[in-house]
């Protein structure tokens, strides 16, 4: 049996392999591809265990490399490694021994990892978000393009049928007319790629109960109560609503000295991409749902609209919390729009 650090980088690795005496058998780098994982993965038999550090998106294909041969691989929270974090000499080798030496006496601050599927998921999911971004981008440059020329319009959304008919006739000079066409060329495609990730979005959550009652949430649709189960994972893994909120970074930070005891802004450490979400349904709940709403109102008149919307997400994700654990839908669900939303999914 060995334990294996592994450091991961965005082209190569460094591995270390540590005897249960703590004893280093062996040392290699390898590089952060096919051949490289193919490599390491010979050198281990299922009763190896293997950590690396969660270093954005470079450990993935290791770590599924070695799941999918059922050999024992923990993913390790860098935030709460203090020994590397900490070390006064830092290099990939010494960071691969203290992983493994930290893993040989259980030491390790694991990270959650959902299941393969469950990655797929959220892969899908952030795909649709990149292509949106690149489509809000598009449309911004097609603004700047319209208002630099002191075009105006009366169209509501510009990117309408009419608004797309009335971009196309507009007569401009013969660059900036090649700009405006490319630009709308470039933005019809990546409508296109939209409604293709939201057609196998739609398949997954119709599959998936948490997303029904998810559904029944103001403020959450279908995309939306996808990610927010994606990023969650199994809801059984928080045993209370504020290891929820808190891994969601929305909980507010505490700063204690004595008798003395102040709570500040959120901590913003956790799931960047829940938390995100979590806003973004928060400015929708705080104008259609009429709890939310009035506490929304009630958060401003004191502190202001910002830290009113992040108080209402807070709130959001307790109900979402209570949600799942009980299997119950959302008490004040508009039943018309829930069943609009539910319709949306068997359609």
């Amino acid at each position: 049996m060995m334990y294996v650090g592994v450091d991961v980088g965005k082209s190569k690795c460094r591995a270390a392999m540590m005897s249960p005496e703590g004893r280093i058998i062996r040392e290699l780098n390898l590089s952060n591809d096919r051949e490289g994982i193919t490599c390491l993965a010979s050198l281990l038999t299922m009763d190896d265990r293997v950590v690396m550090e969660s270093t954005g998106a470079y450990w993935l294909d290791l770590y599924t490399e070695l799941e999918d041969m059922h050999i024992p691989v923990v993913l390790a929270n860098p935030l709460k490694t203090k020994a590397i974090a900490s070390a006064r000499i830092k290099s990939d080798k010494v960071d691969a021994r203290i992983l493994a030496h930290l893993l040989r006496t259980n030491l390790i601050p694991e990270c959650y990892v959902p299941p393969k599927e469950m990655r797929e998921i959220r892969s899908m999911v952030r795909h649709r978000l990149s292509i949106v971004k690149l489509r809000s981008t598009v449309k911004n440059r097609i603004h700047s393009l319209v208002d630099r020329k002191g075009l105006k319009h009366e169209f509501s959304d510009l990117f309408g049928k009419s608004g797309i008919q009335w971009l196309k006739s507009l007569e401009l000079s013969s660059l900036d007319r090649l700009m405006l066409d490319n630009y709308l060329m470039h933005l019809e495609n990546l409508d296109a790629q939209v409604s293709r990730v939201d057609l196998e979005i739609t398949r997954r959550a119709s599959l998936d109960e948490d997303v029904r009652l998810l559904l029944s949430l103001t403020g959450v649709n279908v995309y939306t109560a996808l990610l927010i189960k994606s990023e969650i994972g199994t809801i059984e893994r928080f045993p209370n609503y504020k290891r929820l909120v808190s891994w969601a970074g929305l909980a507010p930070s505490l700063h204690q000295s004595g008798d003395f005891e102040y709570h500040g802004s959120i901590t913003k450490q956790g799931s960047t991409m829940l938390r995100w979400i979590m806003v973004e349904s928060a400015r929708v709940a705080s104008v259609h749902d009429p709890r939310l709403r009035a506490f929304y109102e009630r958060v401003r008149e004191r502190r202001g609209d910002q830290k009113a919307i992040v108080a209402v997400a807070n709130k959001m994700l307790k109900i979402i919390w209570f949600m799942l654990t009980k299997r119950e839908e959302y008490e004040s669900a508009n039943k018309k729009r829930y069943a609009k939303k539910l319709n949306s999914l068997n359609d």
